[in-house]
């Protein structure tokens, strides 16, 4: 892994493949003259003299970025206590800007035609190139020193390959870049450079080898079972595929049975999960039968709210446990081994079961529905009797009865009924009937 040298590391390296490629073509008979590779800011090297200015190649690192990829990519470095358990490392991309400079006509064009096809033909530089060119510093040049050369030479040990990439910079970002360095533009070609990792050698916390899971024990060597095989085209997970209500309602009630559908889901000994996803409160239900693979049906409870102090008082077995709204179910399965798996979770709303009656009053029909679960405090009520609708008050404490007055109905008529909590109605079509069959009461 390459250190705190690597950023200087990198412009090294690229100064030395443009001189040795300016060296390997003869470039100081094509100049007609010796040339030079630099890596200092553009106000430093230009000057007014253009017999004094020479011939120039300069590369300036003018900007740093995180890599999109990586810069989180080892978070987090140290465990619960604060401890590190892995070194931090740091991913960045580089930003340069290539500048040939010559006070003769047509040198600045010809070096930069050697520069661009020298990071052209490495665009990706080999391990061994970056080993090279940073075992030995450049002819001439009176920095780095030999203990800088051994230390950035690591930057070819680092796992991600070093990239060389041009960018076409617009004509109003080279406006701006030059204009802050404050000095006259001049040819300028622009690249990126990836992926730089600094890591500093520092302790940390190792892990142990794990030589088993826990929790798992096979019976005969007291070891991890290790994974189960299963030689069919069934999924090796237990997985939800669909939830259906066996009385063909696209909501579940009380008192009903719903169907689960998937795959695997005979591994063990089978737990319905119904979770409330505002409260995350979670009810079970175990099937009346064993699992099959492909399909498990189980029965939601039917009746009153289990008496203060039953057993069962709280539980997904007692009805009064259940709320009227959205549940998300899944399927959890222990195996003989002592694995649990879990499958997905599905959605599906329990919608009031109810039953209806309607009484003549002064004032018109008064319907009252009983229904199951309760309707808890807080929760929005409304009556629908055919196409006239009545809100009712929330109620301060769980109720499973609650009434509403109606004027204008239709004597005689049956007039289909719902009850509306939390915009979750009551079914109001008997799809086990033979035609199906709306669900009505008769008005008095």
């Amino acid at each position: 892994m390459s250190n705190v040298l690597a950023l200087s590391a990198v412009t090294q390296l690229l100064k030395s493949l443009l001189h040795d490629a300016l060296i390997e073509a003869d470039a100081s008979q094509v100049l007609g003259g010796d040339f030079a590779v630099t890596a200092l800011p553009p106000d430093r090297i230009l000057t007014d003299d253009a017999e004094a200015q020479g011939n120039r190649l300069n590369l300036y690192l003018h900007r740093i970025t995180p890599n999109a990829a990586l810069s989180v990519d080892d978070l987090p470095t140290r465990d619960a206590q604060g401890r590190l358990t892995r070194r931090p490392r740091l991913a960045l991309d580089l930003h340069y800007l290539l500048t040939a400079i010559s006070g003769e006509q047509l040198n600045a064009e010809t070096l930069l035609g050697f520069a661009m096809q020298t990071f052209h033909e490495t665009a990706i530089v080999p391990r061994e190139a970056i080993r090279n060119a940073l075992a030995a510093g450049i002819a001439g040049d009176v920095s780095p020193t030999q203990g800088w050369l051994d230390q950035a030479v690591r930057l070819a040990d680092q796992v991600e390959r070093i990239r060389i990439t041009p960018r076409a910079l617009s004509l109003d970002d080279m406006s701006r870049i030059w204009t802050a360095m404050q000095t006259s533009y001049r040819t300028t070609v622009a690249y990126d450079v990836a992926l730089v990792l600094i890591e500093r050698e520092i302790a940390t916390r190792p892990s142990l080898p794990v030589l088993s899971r826990g929790g798992l024990r096979d019976a005969e060597s007291g070891r991890d079972p290790g994974v189960a095989l299963r030689p069919d085209l069934l999924s090796g997970v237990p997985t939800l595929m669909g939830i259906e209500p066996l009385d063909g309602q696209p909501v579940m009630r009380l008192g009903r049975r719903i169907a689960l559908s998937g795959s695997a889901l005979d591994r063990g000994t089978a737990t319905v999960r119904f979770t409330r996803p505002d409260t995350g409160q979670v009810l079970e239900l175990s099937p009346p039968g064993p699992s099959a693979p492909i399909r498990i049906v189980v029965d939601l409870p039917a009746g009153p709210p289990r008496p203060p102090g039953d057993p069962l008082e709280g539980s997904g077995a007692d009805p009064g446990a259940w709320r009227i709204g959205p549940y998300a179910v899944a399927l959890h399965l222990l195996g003989d081994d002592g694995r649990d798996a879990a499958t997905n979770a599905l959605a599906i709303a329990l919608a009031p079961a109810i039953t209806a009656s309607a009484t003549a009053t002064a004032g018109g029909v008064t319907v009252t529905v009983t229904c199951s679960p309760p309707i808890r405090p807080g929760q929005s009520v409304a009556i629908l009797v055919g196409q006239q609708m009545a809100l009712v008050e929330t109620p301060p404490a769980p109720t499973t009865t609650v009434a509403a007055e109606f004027a204008g109905l239709p004597p005689g008529a049956a007039l289909p009924v719902r009850l509306r909590v939390d915009g979750i109605d009551s079914p109001v079509i008997d799809r086990l009937a033979e035609p199906p069959a709306l669900e009505t009461v008769t008005i008095p």
